[in-house]
Parts: C-alpha cells; structure tokens; sequence
C-alpha cells in the first residue's frame, strides 16, 4: 500500500471509506478517533466520488451480472478510475470484471 501511496498510483472510493470506517468502528470495535485517522490515511490516494451517471451504471452492472449493488458500484469505480485490480474478499477471486481484475489479497 505504501508503494502506490508514494507513486501516486492507489485508488480508494468514498463508498469504500465509508464502509472501512462503520466496520472499523462497529465491528472491530475501534475507536472512532483512531478510525478517522485511518481513513484520513486513506485520502491521500486518490478518491473516486462517484455522480449520479455512475450510480445508474452501477445498477445495470447489479441487473445484468448479478452483484449487489454497493459490488457493482466498487466495480464500476474502479472501472471508472483506470484500475486494473481491485482488491477485496468479498467477491470471487480471479474474475475479470469491465476490465477490473479481481484480488483477494489474502490468497
């Protein structure tokens, strides 16, 4: 993380800040301070806030390919953004989605 950090190459979405602060807090239990430095970190890459054309894509991508919605809506954004993988563990590793490569990085 800190190499893209440094090379000005790391994406992260706002819905993705949002989600990492509620699980961070709610799930995890860590305190709201230290959640919000954390996403602070995560602002310096660049952030992908979605309009109202993106929610719309986000949707066809949920009816035609079967994500939830908030899936489809990381997807699109990082579709969107120029991204070439997507990290996460909550969708099928491997899978080569609107040119988004998916990577669970705990594989």
């Amino acid at each position: 993380m800190l190499d893209h950090q440094r090379q000005k190459t790391g994406v992260v979405s706002l819905q993705v800040l949002q989600e990492y602060f509620v699980n961070a807090t709610r799930k995890l239990g860590l305190d709201a301070g230290l959640a919000r430095q954390k996403v602070e970190v995560f602002t310096r890459y660049y952030v992908v806030e979605p309009s109202a054309n993106d929610i719309l894509s986000a949707i066809d991508l949920h009816r035609l390919r079967g994500f939830s919605f908030w899936d489809a809506l990381v997807i699109h954004s990082a579709s969107q953004a120029g991204c070439r993988e997507l990290l996460t563990e909550d969708m099928q590793h491997g899978q080569l989605i609107n040119g988004v490569r998916i990577v669970n990085p705990f594989i």
